[in-house]
């Protein structure tokens, strides 16, 4: 006799995972299962559905480092256990942490001498780095105003509106009005002229950008400097400057060394950058830096004694892992100043070279500038029949991902494409991405307009129905058919999720 044997439920002595009952039935997505699986189980499904996600070599859209060497990769596992807040237990990696911000603040041209020790703190990213330098603008403010006798309630920051959201967070958070000069076509960044004339008595810093998100050009910060200079002179103030460095910072110092944006400018009293970005370190890192002590009020510095010493800190978090610590360390050291110039010359020349791709087809508007962040912005010369993000749309068939956005309030009926340009992305995959990009508009060619004919249209018929039959302008109809693909776009992504 046969004697044979069926496995039951309980039975995870699984041979096959795909094989297994765990695969067959759909898995709790809100609350938690109440019987564990087998850790292979585990590991095959989240890594299925994970799949799904694009390549991010080939995400195009972000800032966001996505290779480091091997060897990078293996320092990082190895410290992935330590709790950078851990100072007492983990002294190494606080020393670590220490240097990067000693090299970084001199990269910057920080005024200190030989042996001095910088100011500054890692951060988990340019957002944080923000909070707290606009935290030690906001104090040391409200301490001037209280020792002088005058109202300290009604704080304000000026900056452009091609500025990140997080200050736009900041602003909100911590109750500071947020003064933004507006943008004008074919000028989309802040304007330094109109910037100091929004200054007055209640404002604590001017904020300028090292590199805009929206086209990647730097802002004028010596201009800003020497205006406001004079301004403080006219009315007795000190309104310091910050510079929002996230992408510029790491890129200003080695491929545009003679320009003055730093803290060789000495209104600038406090610099934030994206270690994640062209520091090259993947995401979780930023850096804030102090130009002296003085900038950085000691009232804002805590001081704990639980885990083993006294010891300093001021962030907006606490547990934090070390291991973008320890990889800024070694892109530092393992770079040194003449990687990072050939890593951004690199970067650089390939901007360089699909630029000129982009301009040899004759169908796109370069709205980026040869000096910034290395990033290629573009427009449509012609979209009345199809639009950037159609192109956008029907390049991720090839597995590009290349973001479409509308520019900011005053200029919104601007639509934008925007390629940046980071250490992994070859000269092959600029010429390769151009080839796609030209076949894609050969395609969008062949074939009828989707929807723009159509919505000019209802839109003219629908402002005449509303306003007395009178006619929508061509920038009334461009902007009503951004936001219509805003929200389009929108609504594909979240049918996905």
């Amino acid at each position: 006799m046969v004697l044979s044997k069926t496995s039951s439920e309980s039975d995870d002595s699984v041979h096959s995972t795909f094989a297994s009952r765990y695969v067959r039935t759909s898995l709790p997505r809100f609350e938690m299962p109440e019987k564990s699986i087998p850790k292979e189980a585990a590991y095959q499904i989240i890594n299925d559905e994970l799949m799904l996600d694009g390549n991010p070599r080939l995400n195009l859209a972000s800032f966001v480092t996505t290779w480091m060497e091997p060897e990078c990769d293996k320092l990082m596992m190895a410290s992935i256990n330590k709790n950078y807040v851990d100072m007492d237990e983990y002294p190494v990696t606080t020393e670590l942490q220490n240097r990067c911000v000693n090299i970084i603040a001199r990269l910057f041209n920080a005024p200190l001498k030989e042996e001095e020790t910088a100011i500054g703190v890692g951060t988990v990213g340019s957002s944080e780095a923000i909070m707290l330098a606009g935290l030690a603008f906001k104090r040391n403010w409200q301490n001037k105003c209280k020792a002088e006798g005058k109202p300290y309630d009604k704080p304000n920051i000026v900056t452009g509106a091609n500025v990140q959201v997080c200050w736009e967070k900041f602003a909100n958070y911590f109750e500071v009005e947020l003064k933004e000069v507006k943008l004008s076509e074919g000028y989309y960044v802040m304007d330094p002229i109109k910037a100091v004339e929004m200054v007055d008595e209640n404002t604590i810093c001017v904020a300028a950008i090292l590199g805009s998100t929206l086209n990647g050009e730097f802002e004028d910060v010596k201009l800003l400097h020497d205006l406001l200079i004079e301004k403080n002179k006219q009315t007795g103030w000190d309104t310091p400057i910050h510079v929002d460095a996230a992408s510029g910072g790491f890129i200003a110092p080695f491929i545009y060394p003679e320009l003055e944006w730093d803290f060789r400018l000495p209104l600038v009293k406090s610099i934030n950058v994206s270690g994640h970005k062209y520091g090259l370190v993947y995401a979780g890192i930023g850096w804030v830096i102090w130009r002296t002590k003085q900038d950085l009020p000691e009232e804002l510095i805590f001081h704990i004694n639980y885990l083993g010493a006294d010891q300093p800190t001021f962030t907006l978090n606490f547990s934090k892992g070390s291991s973008q610590v320890i990889a800024q360390y070694y892109q530092l050291i393992r770079l040194g100043y003449e990687g990072y110039r050939n890593v951004m010359e690199n970067c650089r020349e390939n901007a360089i070279v699909l630029r000129k791709g982009l301009e040899k087809t004759g169908r796109f508007n370069i709205i980026s500038k040869d000096e910034g962040i290395p990033l290629v912005a573009f427009s449509l010369k012609d979209n009345s029949l199809h639009n950037e993000f159609e192109v956008s749309e029907t390049l991720r068939r090839f597995g590009w991902i290349v973001p479409a956005y509308t520019m900011p309030a005053d200029v919104q009926h601007v639509t934008v494409l925007r390629v940046v340009i980071r250490e992994d992305f070859s000269r092959t995959l600029a010429e390769r991405l151009v080839s796609d990009i030209v076949k894609v508009l050969h395609e969008l060619d062949t074939l009828p307009a989707r929807l723009n004919a159509k919505m000019v249209e209802a839109e003219e018929n629908n402002l005449m129905i509303n306003n007395n039959n009178v006619k929508k302008t061509e920038i009334e109809v461009q902007r009503a058919i951004a936001d219509f693909w805003k929200k389009y776009v929108l609504a594909r992504k979240a049918s996905v999720c």
